[in-house]
């Protein structure tokens, strides 16, 4: 497959995980959110795997979209993955209900140019 393909198909990945994270957080409040110890686990597990695909797209397909924030998203899936006993619920939830939502307007003006 070529390198444009697989940068494509992680693209749409980042871009389905990040609307199940924005699902995940809607309507709910932290407080009802931090209670929830399944939705936690299941917004910790779609922001690694958002970060996952993040990390496989190419230096080049990153360069081509500096609109996204490569390392942030990148550097929140190593914490997630490597040091899960640190996680800050509160940080992902806001990350999730602040910047998730600017990522899929991204993901979605990129995307649509490719279709």
């Amino acid at each position: 497959m070529k390198r444009e393909s697989r940068d494509q198909a992680y693209l749409w990945d980042m871009l389905d995980f990040a609307r199940q994270a924005r699902a995940l957080v809607a309507r709910q409040s932290f407080a009802k959110f931090d209670k929830d110890s399944m939705r936690k686990l299941a917004l910790e597990r779609a922001m690694e795997l958002l970060g996952e695909a993040a990390r496989r797209v190419s230096e080049e397909g990153k360069r081509r979209h500096p609109g996204i924030e490569w390392r942030r998203l990148i550097g929140q899936r190593n914490v997630l993955a490597h040091d899960y006993g640190e996680i800050d619920h509160r940080r992902l939830y806001d990350s999730a209900r602040t910047k998730v939502p600017v990522l899929i307007a991204e993901l979605d003006r990129i995307l649509g140019d490719t279709q």
